[in-house]
């Protein structure tokens, strides 16, 4: 970017890396402090709307909401802790969001990128990925940037601040086994909190539920969390990017609260006919472990649907799934006829919506709980000190949430 910033930037789509298409134009909405959307005339030929909210039509898109991008555009800012590392290191003469949108650069999540050309893709450069051996020269970076010391020229090039939506924790983009993953560190109030979330992660699939494949990474100090990317996929050494919105702007996109029966409600409306059912099954699999297992952090940026190349919708695997420990007592979303209170009877109110029976959720509640009711074990297994093990009991089995679980495992078969 120049020294004055511009007011109009240049959204591509990259699902073929290899040969990025002009979307269209971004603009600066002073009045709304956001971003604005025209598709260009080639995309309104040849393209697909971005999201519900972004139809086809040759007019400008403004954003909904003051400090937001328009549409599916807002997905592709970076998140709270790239913010920060743009602040502090890119120093962008101006902070308004379409400089964030540009310095997120080209790893952000999803399918688009932002150019200062029209003409041909430029997105702002990093650096090659760290590998494997960089992990501590990564993490000294993120000390340098909380301790908010002086980093330099090298260092910066090792750090991505597009990779993920909706997060604060410092992060990085990892290469390997020749593919990209997010690698998520410990803040000092919380050292064990990337093994947590492995463990967490991994006990949620034994439930039934498809997650982001994660490995716990040693560090000289301390232990970091690699969460393979979902959003990239790589066949025979080529790689594509995947269109994806987070349940934030699918259901802002469709005029319906954030919650999780109209999620559920949006996959059956959008999803793959084939796997609709069993992904709104799914879907109420993951509300019911985010309940027992104390996750309150599920918003809305937290769930993230895949846009398949027929414009349908797929429920990405889950991610970010770990206990709060907070014991807050509501989910983030809401869950049924009595808002976001943390209780499966709560949940089992919008059964329906999952196309669930009653006694189908109750045995889909019943198997999940008899997991969650494992955790402890499963959790040390994986090297949790039992100080951390005991901590997170007090929130885990505290009798609101211990007492669902032993309700739901009495039931019968």
């Amino acid at each position: 970017m120049s020294s004055r910033p511009p007011d109009t930037l240049y959204l591509w789509y990259l699902g073929n890396p290899q040969a990025p298409v002009l979307v269209g134009d971004l603009h600066l909405v002073m009045n709304r402090r956001g971003v604005s959307l025209r598709y260009d005339q080639a995309w309104l030929d040849h393209g697909f709307p971005l999201s519900e909210d972004l139809p086809l039509s040759d007019i400008e898109h403004f954003p909904r909401e003051k400090d937001t991008a328009a549409g599916a555009v807002d997905d592709a800012r970076p998140d709270r802790w790239g913010e920060r590392v743009i602040r502090l290191l890119d120093r962008p003469p101006r902070l308004s969001l379409l400089e964030f949108l540009y310095y997120a650069g080209d790893d952000r999540f999803g399918a688009l990128g932002v150019s200062t050309s029209r003409l041909d893709y430029q997105p702002h450069e990093i650096g090659p990925l760290p590998k494997l051996a960089d992990v501590d020269a990564v993490h000294e970076v993120i000390r340098r940037i909380l301790a908010q010391e002086p980093v330099d020229e090298l260092q910066r090039r090792l750090l991505a601040p597009g990779v993920t939506m909706g997060g604060a924790r410092p992060k990085a983009l990892l290469q390997l086994d020749d593919e990209e993953w997010v690698l998520k560190f410990a803040e000092a109030d919380r050292p064990a909190e990337p093994l947590i979330e492995h463990a967490a992660m991994t006990l949620a699939a034994k439930a039934g539920i498809t997650v982001a494949e994660t490995r716990p990474i040693r560090l000289r100090d301390g232990v970091a969390v690699a969460v393979r990317r979902f959003d990239r996929r790589f066949d025979h050494g080529a790689g594509k990017r995947l269109h994806a919105i987070s349940a934030n702007v699918a259901l802002k996109a469709a005029n319906a609260e954030l919650s999780y029966p109209n999620l559920a409600l949006l996959l059956r409306r959008r999803g793959v006919i084939d796997i609709h059912r069993a992904q709104m099954h799914e879907l109420f699999r993951r509300l019911v472990f985010n309940i027992l297992i104390d996750n309150t952090d599920d918003h809305e940026k937290n769930h993230v649907l895949l846009v398949t190349a027929n414009q349908h919708y797929v429920l990405a695997p889950a991610f970010d799934i770990l206990p709060i420990a907070q014991s807050l007592g509501c989910q983030a979303m809401v869950v049924g006829e009595r808002g976001a209170e943390s209780s499966v009877e709560n949940a089992l109110t919008a059964a329906t919506q999952y196309w669930l029976t009653p006694h189908e959720a109750l045995t889909e509640a019943r198997k999940v709980a008899q997991v969650v009711d494992g955790w402890r074990a499963h959790f040390a297994g994986l090297g949790l000190a039992n100080a951390d093990l005991d901590e997170l009991a007090h929130h885990i089995d505290r009798p609101f949430l211990l007492e669902q679980r032993q309700a739901l495992k009495r039931l019968p078969v």
